[in-house]
C-alpha cells in the first residue's frame, strides 16, 4: 500500500519553496519540488533590514559639470553620502553631462540641493525660492586678460565677436566677463575648454583670443606671456543652495553639517578644485541682482 507523501517546506533565496516527498513502489521517497508561494526570509538578527529608499524620495543634489562623470562623482559623491548619514533624509546626486541638461534640470526644478555660482544662486534666489547655504570661503576675483604678444587686444571692449576661451557662459567667469560686454549682436564665441587650465592653455595655443580666469590662478601660472585687460569686481565663490521642498528645518542641519570638521572632510576634493581653505555661512544680500547677470543666457530669461 502507498502512503502519503510528506511536505517540507524550506526558504530559499528568499523563496517559500515546497517538496512533496512522495512515496514509491519501493517505498522510496522522492522529492519532487515546486515554487508555490513567496515569502521573504525572517531576520535572523537583532537589527531591521535596511530599506534603501528610491530616487523619487530622496533629494535630489547636483553640480554643474567640471570633468567626466568619474571626476565629478568623486568630488560630489562624499557630499551626498555624508548629508544622508548625518540628516537622516537620502540625498542622491545626479550627473550632469553637459551645460545645457543641467540648465534645463535646474531651471526646472529638478535639483533640491545645488553648488554652484554666484549668479545661479542669484537667479534661484529670485525665481525658485531658493535659499543660499554656505559658500567657499575665499571670494573670487575674475580678470579678464589676452596673450601679451597680441597687438590687436589692448583692451576688454576689443573682445567682442572674438573667440573667448571658457567651459560654459553661464561659468561665473564668463557671467563677469558678458557683464562688461552689454552688446548682444557683439558677444564672444565661446571655445569650450575644461576648466581654468583649459582656458589659460586654449590662449597661450592662439585657440582663442581671451579668457577670464580667477585672480589666484593667474598669479600661480602666469610666465609673463599675459595681458590683464580687465579686474573684475569680488563675487561670492561657489555656493550650496537648497529648494523649497527642503524645509528650513532641514535647511538648518545641512549648514550646520557642511560647516562641522567632518563637512570639510566631504567636500575635500570639491575645495581642492577651487582652491578654498574652507565653507562659511552664506547670506542671501550677496546674491541680489547677480542673477540678471545671465539675461542673455539660454533657460535663464
Amino acid at each position: 500500500m502507498q502512503r502519503p507523501g510528506k511536505i517540507i517546506s524550506a526558504v530559499i533565496g528568499g523563496s517559500l519553496i515546497s517538496f512533496t516527498l512522495a512515496a514509491t513502489a519501493d517505498n522510496t521517497n522522492k522529492a519532487v519540488g515546486t515554487k508555490v508561494s513567496f515569502a521573504p526570509a525572517e531576520n535572523t538578527t537583532n537589527r531591521p533590514a535596511v530599506v534603501v529608499p528610491s530616487e523619487k524620495d530622496a533629494f535630489v543634489f547636483s553640480a554643474p559639470p567640471t570633468g567626466n562623470y568619474a571626476e565629478d562623482l568623486a568630488m560630489y559623491q562624499p557630499i551626498a553620502d555624508y548629508l544622508t548619514r548625518v540628516t537622516g533624509k537620502h540625498f542622491v546626486y545626479r550627473y550632469a553631462d553637459n551645460w545645457l541638461s543641467y540648465s534645463k534640470e535646474m531651471t526646472n526644478g529638478t535639483y533640491d540641493l545645488v553648488v554652484d555660482g554666484a549668479a545661479l544662486n542669484g537667479w534661484r534666489l529670485d525665481r525658485m525660492n531658493h535659499t543660499p547655504l554656505v559658500k567657499l570661503s575665499d571670494d573670487l576675483t575674475f580678470v579678464t586678460i589676452a596673450r601679451k604678444d597680441n597687438r590687436k587686444i589692448t583692451t576688454l571692449k576689443q573682445l567682442a565677436g572674438q573667440k573667448v576661451c571658457a567651459n560654459s557662459p553661464a561659468d561665473p567667469e564668463m557671467v563677469a566677463l558678458l557683464s562688461q560686454l552689454d552688446n548682444p549682436a557683439r558677444q564672444p564665441v565661446i571655445v569650450q575648454t575644461k576648466g581654468w587650465d583649459g582656458a589659460y592653455q586654449g590662449l597661450i595655443e592662439g585657440k582663442c583670443a581671451g579668457t577670464v580666469l580667477p585672480l589666484k590662478h593667474l598669479e600661480k601660472n602666469d610666465g609673463g606671456l599675459i595681458n590683464v585687460l580687465y579686474q573684475h569686481k569680488p563675487i561670492p565663490s561657489h555656493t550650496f543652495s537648497a529648494g523649497p521642498r527642503i524645509t528650513p528645518a532641514l535647511q538648518a542641519k545641512i549648514q550646520m553639517a557642511l560647516l562641522a570638521d567632518e563637512g570639510r572632510n566631504a567636500t575635500a576634493k570639491l575645495r581642492a578644485v577651487f582652491g578654498s581653505e574652507g565653507l562659511v555661512e552664506a547670506n542671501a544680500a550677496e546674491y541680489a541682482n547677480l542673477g540678471k547677470l545671465l539675461k542673455d543666457s539660454l533657460y535663464y530669461y
